[in-house]
């Protein structure tokens, strides 16, 4: 049986109410497990650790089924003096300042790692098995880091990565851009291209930011998508996705 993984990215104190929502909206679609993407300090506004009523509503999520996964830190990413083009293009343009992890080096990524892991350890009750970087940006010190540390995978925009068997499989993950119109347009004809080129492949990835539920269009979209690949593949969270591939 192939695999559908539906991850929720930027998981927060912040974006609770929305996230619900959008799992609810699942589990009505037939897909009872999602790995939520938590953010453990999302940009500086507030840790989850001083949030008890986020911790309760996690560990409910999780002894559903979920899987909540470390994405990031703090998930925004400093601007550094002098960058060149290239790196002004991705982190501003393309990302609008959230590639938290595209250019740091081993010891500021292991650090940020480790104590996002100890914090979502903490509220989740239990250590997260997988670290996706903020806009699947990871250097390549970071994922070293990331393997130092434990983690058992992580992804990139187009793969799932076994970080302890060094493998990886190709799946280019479905999401979408909503900050404005002409974005949104792209993103659903990009979309619909993209999954009839990936129908046979063994991992179907749709990745959902809270704003989407907020477009018409694009929450329609992301449900015919999930409907459609329901109908010969099986919900699966990325460790579940993992443990069978191994």
């Amino acid at each position: 049986m192939r695999s559908l993984a539906v991850s929720i990215h930027d998981v927060s104190p912040f974006t609770r109410e929305t996230v619900a929502a959008i799992v609810e909206r699942l589990a009505a679609l037939g897909i009872p497990r999602i790995s939520l993407l938590v953010i453990p300090d999302h940009h500086g506004r507030g840790n989850i650790t001083a949030d008890a009523g986020f911790g309760e509503w996690l560990r409910g999520l999780i002894a559903a089924g979920h899987e909540a996964v470390l994405h990031g830190y703090v998930h925004r990413r400093r601007r550094r003096g002098a960058e060149s083009a290239r790196t002004r293009f991705v982190t501003r343009l393309y990302t609008a300042d959230e590639g938290e992890f595209f250019d740091l080096d081993y010891a500021g990524a292991h650090e940020l790692m480790r104590r996002g892991r100890e914090e979502l350890t903490q509220v989740a009750g239990e250590p997260p098995g997988g670290f996706i970087a903020p806009a699947w940006l990871l250097s390549g010190e970071a994922e070293t880091a990331a393997r130092d540390l434990g983690f058992a995978y992580t992804t990139r925009l187009k793969a799932f990565i076994d970080l302890a068997g060094r493998r990886a499989q190709p799946s280019q993950s479905l999401c979408w851009s909503v900050r404005s119109a002409w974005r949104r347009v792209v993103s659903l004809a990009w979309n619909r291209s993209l999954a009839s080129r990936l129908r046979a492949n063994p991992l179907l990835r749709l990745s959902i930011h809270p704003p989407d539920l907020s477009h018409a269009d694009v929450w329609r979209q992301i449900e015919q998508l999930a409907a459609e690949a329901m109908g010969d593949r099986e919900a699966v969270t990325y460790r579940e996705f993992l443990a069978a591939w191994r």
